[in-house]
């Protein structure tokens, strides 16, 4: 399953889930469906930081998206939200990608604080990963779409992007974390389960990733996602 297939299944998954808030105005069936798109996108900017050919211009492309999406993101939310002041899902890749990078620099750093290389290989991993905690823990405060768990995984998928167990380990448990407490408070409440479940079977279709780009398509996501948000306002927002 080529990076297209993959880009074209998470877009597919997406509208179905914001038709499915902005109609219904409740969580239904196609949230479930829904729940499939992030992690791909995700999984995508861990693929994306390793092919790119240039850094700079990948980083600009995310946060300008991030800004021309903010207000068509605001107006989808207020066709059923009544809490329009959160942060697009572009603002969350970007900053996953921030994460990533920094991960990165930090890891190439040579430490000698300590007389043990192997005191010495978890003093670099433990700081390597702070930085990732830290924007995690920011996302979840400044109303990121998807949060914490949106930079937690973008990461994971990255730092385990060379042993797909772990990577399927660690996402699953990121997945079960997520909606937990949801389960709990509301007595192993089915619906919340089945998110649950939904959003561990993207990981999935990330295993069939065959590494291969396929049609090449750079803007399909850039653009389709702030024009999409539009027409459902316009649609469900408007015209209702």
């Amino acid at each position: 399953m080529s990076s297209f297939v993959l880009k074209l299944i998470a877009i597919f998954a997406m509208v179905v889930d914001h038709v499915g808030d902005a109609y219904f105005k409740k969580a239904t069936v196609m949230n479930l469906i829904g729940r499939i798109a992030f992690p791909i996108f995700a999984f995508q900017i861990s693929e994306g930081y390793i092919h790119t050919k240039n850094l700079k211009k990948y980083f600009f492309r995310l946060f300008l998206f991030a800004i021309i999406s903010q207000i068509p993101f605001m107006l989808f939310l207020s066709t059923y939200n009544g809490d329009i002041y959160s942060l697009n899902i572009f603002f969350t890749l970007f900053f996953g990608l921030l994460a990533i990078f920094l991960y990165d620099k930090i890891k190439k750093v040579s430490f000698t604080f300590f007389k043990s290389n192997i005191i010495n290989n978890i003093f670099k991993y433990t700081l390597c990963t702070m930085p990732a905690i830290f924007i995690a823990i920011l996302a979840e405060l400044f109303k990121f779409d998807y949060g914490f768990f949106g930079i937690a995984i973008i990461f994971l998928f990255y730092v385990f992007k060379n042993n797909k167990t772990l990577m399927c380990i660690f996402y699953i448990l990121s997945s079960i974390i997520k909606y937990i407490f949801s389960i709990l408070e509301f007595g192993y409440h089915y619906f919340y389960i089945l998110l649950c479940l939904f959003t561990i079977l993207s990981i999935v279709f990330i295993c069939l990733y065959n590494k291969k780009q396929g049609k090449k398509v750079k803007y399909l996501l850039y653009a389709f996602y702030p024009v999409h948000l539009l027409i459902i306002y316009f649609i469900f927002g408007i015209l209702a």
